[in-house]
């Protein structure tokens, strides 16, 4: 074989080795990262939530944060998550959060001013997280559902910051009950 062939030969070997191993690297990131977004219709019902005896009462306005580590939707609302609590902290609002009975994990370090709560009266009854709870100033629920809906939640699509206005201009709020299709992961096993 003359030298150019084998040279043309190992070029086409090298090439058709890269080849392969971008394909593998590929395949193995879709299947680790890349997931199907499947549409989840909840109901939220806030009537069962009531506040630990410590927090309630009047006072701040109190934000609850549902979330679940084992959960991939979890991710589509952390940063929008940490501009609220850059924006509202400031104003007065105070942020906690309650991760799902037997899980594993820790939110990130965006995320480290919310306050852990151990258990949340009525919280092992709630559908879905991640989910939020609003308390007013008189401690009463004002609002309690997803952050938004669809796959991700941002500040064109949130509920939360129309909630939050409300709330720190003195209106009044009631949005308990709420019905939505987006990214969710069940919170309680099925009996």
């Amino acid at each position: 074989m003359r030298p150019s062939h084998r040279t043309t030969l190992l070029a086409s070997l090298l090439a058709l080795a890269c080849a392969i191993l971008l394909w593998v690297a590929y395949d193995w990131f879709q299947g680790r990262f890349l997931r199907a977004f499947s549409q989840h219709t909840a109901v939220f019902s806030g009537e069962p939530l009531r506040l630990p005896s410590e927090l309630a009462g009047p006072g701040a306005i109190r934000l609850v944060h549902f979330w679940d580590p084992a959960c991939p939707c979890n991710v589509g609302n952390q940063q929008h998550l940490s501009e609220l609590v850059d924006q509202y902290a400031a104003q007065g609002v105070e942020f906690y959060a309650v991760q799902k009975t037997g899980s594993q994990g820790q939110l990130p370090a965006t995320l480290s001013r919310l306050k852990p709560l151990a258990t949340l009266p009525g919280s092992n009854q709630i559908p879905a997280s991640p989910a939020v709870a609003i308390w007013d100033h008189s401690g009463q629920l004002a609002y309690f559902g997803p952050y938004s809906e669809g796959l991700t939640c941002n500040s064109t699509n949130s509920f939360i910051e129309p909630i939050l206005e409300a709330l720190s201009t003195g209106r009044k709020v009631n949005a308990t009950n709420t019905l939505a299709v987006g990214c969710y992961c069940p919170w309680s096993t099925p009996k």
